[in-house]
C-alpha cells in the first residue's frame, strides 16, 4: 500500500498532461463514439470534481485548478479565473510559510480538491482548497469571490496537518490546544496523523456550518466553521476520545489506522445524511471506488447497511476489498461494450437538484486509456428503505420516472451485474491471439423477470414492482434487494431500455433489459 501523498504525486504528471490537452482543444481526449452515448466533445478532465449549482448552471471545481461548467450536466466547457494563472500571488505566502519543503518544492500541482459553497452570512462564494505538502504538511485554506466563476481573494487557513512540537508555532495549534500541548498523538497514523486535504463544506438544518476533511492514515474528520468568517469556529471545543474526537481535528467520521479512504462528501436527503468516501488508490489499477454510509445526525455515527461504522478501529488489509461500506459501483462490462470500460471511479461529489433529483458526480478512468480521466454523472435513486443506489448508465438527459412504469414493460430478459466488493480492475491479460480478458471487471449473467413475479435464468427468485412508484424489490436466493426501475439510454448506443438498481445485504446490483 502506498500512502495517498505518493499516489497523488504519481498521478500529477498524467493529470497535468490531460488538463493541458483539454485546455488546448476545449475537451477531453477523444475516444471511440460507441463506448458512450454522449459525444466525446461533451466530456472534460476535472480530477476530484466538486459540484455546485449557480445561475441555472452546474459547476465542477477540481484539483490542479481545473474548472468546468454545464447547463445540463452533459455538455461541459472549461473556464479560467485569476486562480488559474495567478495562483502564486494568492497562495504563495501560505505555501512558503507552511507546505513548501525540499521533497515537494513547487506550488503548481499541489492545489487539491477544492469545494465551493455559497455563504449567505458573508454574501460570498467560499472555496475551500488544500495546499498540499510532503509528509502530510498541508493546510486547507479559504478563498472568496462575489461571482462563482471568480475572481478569487485569499482569506486564510482553516486547518493544518503535519505539525509537530517544532513547527506547531507556525499554525493555529497553540491557539486551539494551548502553548504546551502534547502533540505526540498527531504523529501516529492509528490516531490523528492525517493529511489536511479533500474538504467538503455544508450547512445543517440549523444553519451550522461544517467541514469534513482528511485522508487515509488517521482518517477523516469534521470541524464546525463560523459562517461569519468562513473559518474555524474557535468557540466550539472538542474532547479527545480515541476513535471518536480530537481537541484539534474535531469529530472523527471515518477511517483511520492507515486504511484507505479519502474525498469525504456529505449530502442531506430523505431524512438522512449520506457520507461518501473513496477507498483504494486513485490509479487505473488501484481499486479506486466509492463507498457510502449514512446517519440521521450530521456528526454521525455513519454506518452501512450491515451497521458497520465508517470509523476504523484497526488496520484492514486492502480495505477496498472489504465488506465495510456500500460499494456504489464497480467496473462493469455489459454485453457488446468492449472498447472502454469505466474503472477506478471515485472522489465524488453529489447534488440534490431543485426538483429533488440527486446526482452523483465523479471522475473515472478507463480500461484502455491509462491514467486519462473524465467527469461522469449518474442519477442516485432512493430505495424503499431510503438508501441510495446509482443508475446503471451515465446521465444523458433522462431521469427515472418516480411515478413508475407500466407492468408490461418491466417484465422481460435482463442482464444482471453484481458489484463484487472483493474485485477491482487489474488490467487486461491476453486470452488468445485476438482477444483479451479484463481482470476484476463485473460481467453480466442473464435473468428473466417473468410476468408472474418469478425470476428465472442464471439466478432464480421473485420480484415485485411497487404500485404508483418506480420502486421495486427482487429476491435472489436468500437475499432481498430494494431499489428502483428506470428507463434510461444505454451508454453503448443511446437506446432506451428498462433498468433497475438495487441494494441488499450490503451489495449493489444492476439490471439492464436486453
Amino acid at each position: 500500500m502506498k500512502p495517498a501523498n505518493a499516489l497523488r504525486r504519481m498521478a500529477t504528471a498524467t493529470t497535468a498532461a490531460a488538463l493541458l490537452f483539454t485546455a488546448v482543444i476545449g475537451c477531453a481526449p477523444s475516444h471511440k463514439a460507441n463506448t458512450t452515448f454522449a459525444p466525446p466533445s461533451e466530456h472534460v478532465a476535472v480530477h476530484d470534481p466538486s459540484i455546485v449549482k449557480a445561475n441555472d448552471a452546474y459547476y465542477v471545481f477540481g484539483s490542479h485548478r481545473a474548472w468546468a461548467k454545464s447547463e445540463d450536466l452533459i455538455s461541459w466547457s472549461t473556464f479560467q479565473n485569476n486562480l488559474s494563472t495567478d495562483y502564486d500571488a494568492l497562495l504563495g505566502d501560505i505555501w512558503e510559510d507552511w507546505a513548501k519543503q525540499s521533497a515537494n518544492p513547487e506550488l503548481d500541482g499541489n492545489m487539491w480538491a477544492p469545494d465551493v459553497i455559497w455563504n449567505d452570512t458573508m454574501g460570498k462564494w467560499c472555496m475551500y482548497m488544500s495546499v498540499n505538502g510532503a509528509n502530510y504538511r498541508s493546510t486547507i485554506v479559504l478563498l472568496t469571490a462575489d461571482d462563482i466563476e471568480g475572481d478569487w481573494e485569499y482569506v486564510g487557513p482553516v486547518v493544518y496537518s503535519g505539525f509537530n512540537n517544532t513547527t506547531a508555532a507556525r499554525t493555529d495549534v497553540p491557539k486551539v490546544l494551548g502553548e504546551n500541548a502534547d502533540l505526540d498523538r498527531y504523529l501516529l497514523p492509528t490516531d490523528t496523523e492525517i493529511n489536511a486535504i479533500d474538504p467538503c463544506v455544508t450547512f445543517d438544518d440549523d444553519g451550522n456550518m461544517w467541514m469534513t476533511f482528511g485522508s487515509w492514515f488517521g482518517g477523516m474528520w469534521m470541524l464546525k466553521l463560523d459562517p461569519a468568517t468562513g473559518l474555524r469556529d474557535y468557540d466550539t471545543t472538542y474532547d479527545t476520545v480515541t476513535d471518536q474526537s480530537d481537541a484539534y481535528y474535531g469529530i472523527k467520521i471515518a477511517g483511520g489506522y492507515g486504511n484507505s479512504g479519502e474525498g469525504s462528501y456529505l449530502i442531506h436527503a430523505n431524512g438522512y445524511w449520506y457520507l461518501f468516501a473513496s477507498y483504494g488508490a486513485l490509479q487505473q489499477k488501484g481499486g479506486y471506488q466509492i463507498r457510502m454510509f449514512r446517519s440521521k445526525d450530521i456528526t454521525g455515527p455513519y454506518v452501512d447497511q450491515h451497521g458497520n461504522t465508517a470509523v476504523s478501529t484497526e488496520p484492514i488489509t486492502s480495505n477496498w476489498t472489504s465488506d465495510i461500506g456500500v460499494k456504489l459501483m464497480g467496473s462493469t462490462q455489459w454485453s457488446g461494450s468492449t472498447d472502454s470500460i469505466e474503472v477506478a471511479q471515485g472522489h465524488n461529489s453529489a447534488l440534490v437538484d431543485d426538483d429533488g433529483t440527486v446526482y452523483l458526480v465523479y471522475h473515472t478512468r478507463f480500461s484502455n486509456r491509462g491514467e486519462e480521466h473524465e467527469v461522469r454523472v449518474r442519477e442516485l435513486l432512493p430505495t424503499e428503505d431510503q438508501w441510495l443506489v446509482a443508475a446503471p448508465y451515465a446521465y444523458s438527459g433522462v431521469t427515472a420516472d418516480a411515478g413508475g412504469y407500466d407492468s408490461n414493460v418491466l417484465a422481460g430478459q435482463y442482464e444482471l451485474v453484481m458489484h463484487d466488493k472483493a474485485s477491482y480492475f487489474m488490467g487486461a491479460t491476453s486470452s488468445g491471439t485476438d482477444s483479451s480478458e479484463n481482470m476484476g471487471v463485473n460481467k453480466p449473467v442473464n435473468i428473466t423477470l417473468n410476468e408472474d413475479g418469478t425470476v428465472s435464468g442464471d439466478q432464480t427468485g421473485t420480484w415485485e414492482a411497487s404500485e404508483g412508484s418506480n420502486q421495486m424489490t427482487i429476491t435472489l436466493g436468500d437475499v432481498t434487494y430494494t431499489g428502483d426501475f428506470a428507463k434510461l439510454p444505454r451508454d453503448l448506443d443511446g437506446k432506451e431500455v428498462m433498468t433497475f438498481s438495487a441494494l441488499g445485504d450490503n451489495l449493489c446490483i444492476w439490471g439492464s433489459q436486453q
